[in-house]
């Protein structure tokens, strides 16, 4: 799925990579896709207060930093500034209690 970013898309357009450490091949071939294409990148995080932890902090991804945004503020991913981290707070018991490394800490 993250080989679509490197296509050309519409205008209109906008894929937002999703980041999980499930599997570490996936992990570093979307962390760079991310890099390379500029595209932003979904992070679920364990709690909310782990998340807003990090919002408005650097963050490492891959070889550079990204900005941390609020991504439960609103769905409208088009509005989000260029080439940040999207952190999300795992929400439900099943994905508080996920131990497949998608969701962080």
């Amino acid at each position: 799925m993250y080989k679509r970013v490197y296509r050309q898309l519409p205008s209109n357009y906008q894929l937002v990579l999703s980041y999980s450490g499930a599997n570490q091949r996936y992990a570093e071939a979307v962390t760079k896709a991310a890099q390379e294409t500029g595209a932003n990148m979904a992070v679920v995080y364990r709690t909310k207060e782990l998340r807003d932890y990090f919002v408005d902090k650097l963050v490492q991804c891959g070889e550079t930093c990204r900005d941390v945004i609020d991504g439960d503020q609103t769905d409208l991913r088009f509005l989000d500034p260029q080439r940040v981290i999207v952190g999300l707070y795992a929400k439900g018991k099943a994905a508080k209690a996920d131990t497949s490394g998608f969701v962080v800490g």
